[in-house]
């Protein structure tokens, strides 16, 4: 007999958007998360792009707010990593969950919503010196570099929204981008380049990050002049794009060669009664109102679907 349960693998802002609509509709729903919920968002400073917020919130406000909203209407959390998805041969069977543990769980339909970590650069004493002034998180980490200063690796959105946010702490930030124009959004390119803190190096490329016991420099190339040279700095925050956090599945479900999760315009997946929405699918715009919407739009198409 098929079960009426619903598992959301992971508690970001896709999972929790799944939750709360499937909730609503009374559909049980548990939702497993390995850490706390909330995903990348709980460690974003400020969210200035979600509608409703017009001073921004803060992304940990914001999740929390979502964590509420979803337990008012009865959903249950458990702490857990999720090692496997077995998917039914036919439509009317249950899909296996496999926790790390080896405990075992039944539903009739899963949504995967484990969403998206940052890149690293690959380089030389990038991994090394992780958590001794190599950082992938400024919210967490930029006070500890009060008056120092830092670098900042990438030209997108958070690398220029983070870069700014460290100003409040560091003397300086040295803005590092291998193209010679960002991509971020014009509205925060304003306020990075009026910012008299913040200072941009183009066309390079970090080749090393040095330091004995802690970061003490960068080792960059200049990709247009051939051009080597050292940068002195204590920190370095590395935003050079994500990736999907996918590789447990396994070739479970269809997936680009990037990692990111196919789905259909329903948020089906390629196996039976498995879904997927947020930053694991594959889209255009990775945006947390995206996240959203891929959660809501997943958790009604199963409710249309246990009623067709």
């Amino acid at each position: 007999m098929k079960s009426d349960r619903l598992i959301i693998a992971g508690g970001g802002p896709a999972g929790l958007a799944a939750a709360i609509y499937a909730c609503r509709a009374r559909i049980p729903t548990l939702m497993v998360e390995k850490l706390s919920p909330g995903g990348q968002v709980l460690i974003t400073d400020r969210v200035d792009n979600y509608p409703g917020f017009p001073q921004g919130i803060a992304g940990h406000e914001l999740i929390d707010r979502m964590i509420e909203q979803a337990g008012r209407f009865g959903l249950e959390q458990q702490n857990g990593e999720i090692a496997a998805i077995i998917p039914p041969e036919s439509g009317d069977g249950n899909v296996m969950v496999r926790l790390a543990g080896g405990e075992e769980l039944e539903a009739g339909d899963v949504i995967i919503a484990t969403g998206a970590s940052h890149n690293k650069l690959g380089v030389p004493g990038e991994d090394e010196l992780t958590g001794f002034g190599v950082s992938y998180c400024a919210t967490c980490d930029g006070p500890f570099f009060s008056g120092m200063h830092v670098a900042v690796v990438g030209g997108g959105d958070t690398a220029v929204q983070e870069a700014i946010f460290l100003t409040k702490f560091a003397s300086k930030v040295s803005v590092i981008h291998r193209r010679d124009e960002l991509r971020a959004i014009k509205l925060l390119q304003e306020e990075a380049f009026a910012n008299p803190n913040i200072e941009f190096i183009w066309d390079t490329v970090v080749k090393s990050v040095n330091g004995d016991k802690k970061v003490e420099s960068l080792s960059l190339l200049n990709k247009k002049t051939g051009t080597e040279s050292t940068l002195e700095v204590e920190g370095v925050f590395i935003f050079v794009g994500i990736h999907p956090n996918t590789e447990w599945l396994n070739g479970t479900v269809d997936m680009n060669q990037r990692g990111f999760i196919r789905t259909d315009g329903r948020m089906k997946t390629s196996a039976n009664g498995v879904w997927a929405a947020g930053d694991c699918r594959e889209k255009e715009l990775l945006q947390i109102v995206t996240a959203v919407a891929d959660g809501a739009t997943a958790a009604h198409s199963i409710e249309l679907s246990r009623h067709s």
